[in-house]
């Protein structure tokens, strides 16, 4: 069995524990608890959780359901991050399905309930990113994981959640100080996505092995630009990705008002009247579809999109580079399977 199996499988058996244990207070709460065991069961590529494991087992760390369990729960901190950041976005959907605070919304007007559904529907999703939360480090402390490595991990594990909240906070502020600015792009990016979903994952991983300082410090040169280039790719597919794919509708970041390197560009790049344009239609939730293709046009007039790919190229060659000098003290077993992590990190059809 494959690791993003192994990895599913530890997800369901707790998330069937939980939800026995949150059921037995009042039945009431059954769609509370099958709302959050859908979304993390029903999507999510385990990118977290596969770079820690592989990050530990590249360290010296021996297989084991004890380290499987204890990296799972990075995955349960990605869908807190994940319900939370919908809710702020206010998006209709996550993963091909309706977003949690969009679902309640759905249960408050099936049931015809008194007060505000969409009051209700935030309400949940505020709760249910907090229990999420609540069961990473569940799940993480107690893995079966030995204490001494867990001491290890605690810091990384700790500053990770730290540094998405900070990253999630200067989204926001960027979008209602309307900072189009690529250095405020660039450090949203590094901080709400990129550490946050290869280097600190990696991190983590390391020191669950007891890996050293020395080479703590070449995961992070190998993880903090692939990171990036992540982004940057999630990026553009938020703007000219598949639904199919990106299981969001076509443009949805146009709808959202994401100000990412790619709008940076293009707002650095644009006449008057472009800049005109991304000011009044970035953030519209309304955006038609020919609105939406008037704004692709933008971004692609002004080599924002052809920049974004060159710097995804640059930030790839960093980490190709990275890892080269990694791969020599790492076990040989781990090498390419990180190859291949590298590819489908930043080699994802737009």
């Amino acid at each position: 069995m494959n690791v993003n199996s192994r990895i599913e499988g530890i997800l369901a058996q707790f998330l069937a524990r939980q939800e026995r244990i949150i059921t037995d207070i009042d039945p009431a709460l059954e769609e509370y608890a099958s709302a959050v065991n859908d979304f993390i069961l029903k999507g999510g590529k385990r990118v977290r959780p596969v770079f820690a494991y592989w990050a530990a087992r590249a360290a010296g760390a021996s297989d084991s359901e004890e380290l499987l369990t204890c990296v799972s729960g990075l995955e349960l901190l990605q869908a807190s991050a994940l319900i939370h950041d919908d809710l702020i976005d206010d998006s209709n959907t996550r993963r091909g399905a309706p977003s949690v605070h969009r679902r309640f919304e759905s249960l408050h007007r099936l049931h015809r309930w008194s007060g505000s559904g969409r009051d209700f529907g935030s309400a949940a999703a505020i709760l249910l990113g907090d229990l999420c939360m609540a069961w990473s480090d569940e799940l993480f402390t107690g893995s079966g994981m030995g204490p001494d490595a867990l001491l290890r991990a605690r810091p990384d594990f700790d500053r990770m959640r730290t540094e998405v909240s900070a990253g999630q906070y200067l989204d926001i502020l960027a979008e209602f100080r309307r900072d189009v600015s690529r250095e405020t792009a660039m450090k949203v990016a590094r901080f709400k996505a990129a550490k946050y979903t290869i280097e600190r994952p990696m991190l983590v991983g390391a020191s669950l092995a007891g890996a050293d300082a020395e080479l703590k410090r070449r995961f992070s040169d190998f993880g903090l630009p692939l990171g990036e280039a992540f982004q940057l790719r999630d990026d553009i597919l938020g703007v000219f990705g598949d639904p199919a794919q990106t299981g969001k509708p076509a443009g949805d970041d146009l709808r959202e008002g994401k100000h990412t390197y790619l709008i940076a560009v293009a707002w650095e790049n644009s006449s008057p009247t472009g800049r005109e344009l991304i000011t009044q239609r970035l953030g519209d939730p309304e955006l038609t579809e020919a609105q939406i293709t008037r704004l692709r046009d933008v971004l692609e007039e002004t080599g924002a999109r052809r920049e974004t790919e060159e710097r995804i190229d640059r930030l790839t060659e960093d980490a190709e580079t990275a890892f080269e000098r990694l791969k020599s003290d790492i076990d040989p077993e781990s090498v390419p399977v990180f190859e291949r992590l590298l590819v489908k990190a930043v080699k994802r059809d737009a």
